[in-house]
């Protein structure tokens, strides 16, 4: 059979949700808040490589649950395939429990009784499918049980004979094979002539095996590395990748030497370790990047050595995988960097290359997270504050209907805050729209955040709503405020980094301080200066000339910036298309993020009763269509 190459690589095995306890430092016992991430050795190696920048796919099953879904979504948005990640509606996606204690201490619990991945079987897949690939990877986990086996024993067939590459990922877990209690994860060895004898039978089928020291040494039967490693060699000929922790690793490739050192041994990169869970996944992520592409192992190993040092420096296993942009990035600058968790540079590079969101190319965005205006409004014409949480509702109607009307999949959202539109928020999450909250308290000055502490606050957000900030600033402020207003920021940016937000920086400059673009560019080159890099920025309509420097700030800056838009300000229809007949060309602006000049009028009539709810949806609908057209026909 000859079938086209479509994959780098099919991953199969575990994969499983990964609950971290997030106090670092306590008993599993006593965790208070977990983060939920994507886990099992398989499903991180297929997250791991596709975000190398493999073309690789999941061959396992998830339950017909919400934790399935995740699963299935997490690879998919780094472009992982998930054609032969099968559905068991019969079975819950299975469960890891973990904690950080200290360096040498990392409590673990598999809930894994009749989970959906351990019921692969040689139906979910066919022959086609594996010749597709240019290498199956195995992890042993799925050696263990008599169905699962039978299911890698057919794909390991089939691979051989379509000349697919096959590794092994030993993967040793001991109460997987059930050699502990089941409440005992964190066990990594138990000799086991059983479970040595299983594996040598399967051995020769690889054409590569990856494991530790210990992992050969149940492969080997002694717990004597090189012995191991030779025992190993008698039952396959396979290219021996052998992890050595702080020491690098060493591969062999013909016979065992009497000595580890003297296989093609490259060293690691020395790092503070927080989190050894899930290093080996991402080992094995560098090392088959770089044997894939033909790079040769020194170079694999490398790329290996770094991985594994990045995601010990981290909390989580698949999302403390590196990307290949901040891979390369590291190893250029790996000996001086010996805190990858605190480097800035990396941990950007990490923050922007693993966005999860839509890419956002256009938006046209209906702004309603007014406050401190609706209120002035609804005293003005002598109506209950009580209804602007009813008004806002009606504008998210009237925003859904455009959306529809207008075809703007892909480049709808809306900034609505909590304070009056808890309930829009709560409705829209989840519908794939772009979704930004003030955190300002509404014309402070200096900047204040309105319900207090950012980062306690933002425990509560779900990730994909966008931190938007306004802040009332010009660099020729007096440096008191100034610098008040700068650190009140960066206290945003920071709370940002830590809770995986995307932050929108407004500025807009303080009443009684005259319009010039220049202050615009200063304040956005301030900022960067002070090393803050929001995801996006939101600016008034500047001058073309302004734009064309400003848009070679940010390049130099962030060239990963999301970009910028454009705010209203209450502006009349046509100073906005001024303003938007400005933007034309400039590739970094997105869109706008426009409101009263769409609801404000309709919204003083709606508050002081003098038009119904669909009269206040048709006026507002038929602004928001206006000033779309004027986005899209601009310039």
């Amino acid at each position: 059979m000859k079938t086209e190459k479509k994959l780098d690589l099919i991953c199969m095995g575990r994969i499983a949700v990964d609950l971290y306890g997030q106090q670092v430092g306590s008993r599993l016992e006593d965790m208070g808040t977990f983060a939920k991430y994507l886990g099992g050795s398989s499903g991180n190696v297929a997250y791991g490589t596709a975000v190398q920048g493999l073309k690789s796919s999941m061959l396992a099953r998830v339950g017909d649950e919400h934790m399935g879904r995740f699963l299935r979504d997490e690879l998919e948005k780094v472009g992982c395939d998930t054609s032969h990640l099968v559905t068991d509606k019969e079975r819950l996606t299975g469960l890891v429990i973990l904690g950080i204690k200290d360096e040498d201490t990392f409590p673990l619990i598999f809930y894994r009784e009749n989970c959906a991945d351990m019921a692969i079987s040689k139906e979910d897949f066919t022959e086609e499918y594996i010749a597709s690939a240019r290498c199956l990877a195995i992890t042993g986990t799925h050696l263990s049980n008599p169905k699962t086996r039978d299911a890698v024993l057919t794909a390991l067939e089939y691979a051989r004979r379509n000349g697919v590459k096959t590794a092994l990922d030993i993967d040793y877990r001991p109460v997987l094979w059930g050699l502990t209690s089941l409440g005992d994860g964190e066990t990594r060895f138990i000799a086991s002539d059983k479970v040595t004898e299983e594996l040598q039978d399967v051995l020769g089928l690889f054409d590569v095996i990856v494991g530790t020291e210990e992992e050969f040494h149940i492969c080997g039967g002694s717990t004597d590395t090189v012995e191991a490693l030779k025992a190993v060699r008698k039952v396959s000929d396979a290219e021996l990748v052998c992890k050595r922790g702080a020491l690098g690793c060493s591969v062999y490739t013909d016979a065992i030497p009497e000595t580890l050192d003297e296989g093609i041994t490259v060293h690691g990169v020395r790092v503070d370790v927080l989190n050894v869970l899930g290093a080996g996944d991402a080992f094995m992520s560098g090392l088959l990047r770089g044997y894939l592409n033909g790079e040769g192992w020194e170079k694999a190993c490398t790329y290996a050595n770094a991985c594994g040092a990045l995601v010990v420096s981290r909390h989580g296993c698949a999302p403390a995988m590196p990307t290949k942009v901040e891979l390369d990035n590291y190893l250029t600058r790996a000996n001086d960097v010996k805190r990858p968790d605190l480097d800035p540079q990396l941990n950007h590079l990490h923050r922007v290359t693993t966005r999860k969101t839509g890419a956002w190319d256009e938006l046209c965005i209906l702004a309603f997270d007014h406050r401190s205006q609706l209120v002035d409004m609804a005293k003005e014409v002598g109506a209950d504050v009580g209804k602007i949480p009813t008004l806002k509702k009606l504008i998210l109607e009237a925003s859904r209907q455009v959306s529809r009307e207008a075809g703007l999949k892909g480049q709808s959202g809306l900034l609505c805050d909590s304070t009056f539109g808890q309930d829009v928020l709560n409705d829209v999450t989840g519908d794939n729209w772009w979704i930004g909250r003030p955190i300002e308290m509404p014309g402070s000055r200096p900047l204040e955040f309105e319900h207090g502490n950012i980062g306690s606050q933002l425990i509560d957000w779900p990730l994909e709503h966008v931190v938007k900030c306004l802040v009332f600033y010009s660099s020729e402020d007096d440096e008191s405020i100034r610098t008040l207003q700068e650190n009140t920021i960066a206290e945003a940016y920071q709370a940002c980094l830590k809770s995986g937000h995307e932050l929108l920086l407004e500025v807009i400059l303080p009443d009684g301080v005259e319009k010039e673009d220049r202050l615009y560019i200063e304040a956005v080159s301030r900022f960067y200066s002070l090393g803050i890099k929001p995801d996006w920025w939101k600016l008034p309509a500047l001058q073309s000339e302004a734009w064309v420097t400003l848009n070679s700030l940010i390049i130099e800056q962030d060239p990963y910036c999301r970009g910028v838009v454009i705010l209203g300000l209450d502006a009349p229809v046509e100073e906005l298309k001024k303003g938007f007949d400005q933007a034309s060309g400039h590739d970094l602006i997105k869109g706008f993020m426009v409101g009263r000049t769409i609801f404000g009028e309709a919204s003083k009539e709606w508050l002081s009763g003098d038009i119904n709810n669909q009269e206040f949806i048709n006026k507002t609908k038929s602004n928001y269509h206006e000033i779309i057209q004027l986005w899209k026909n601009r310039g």
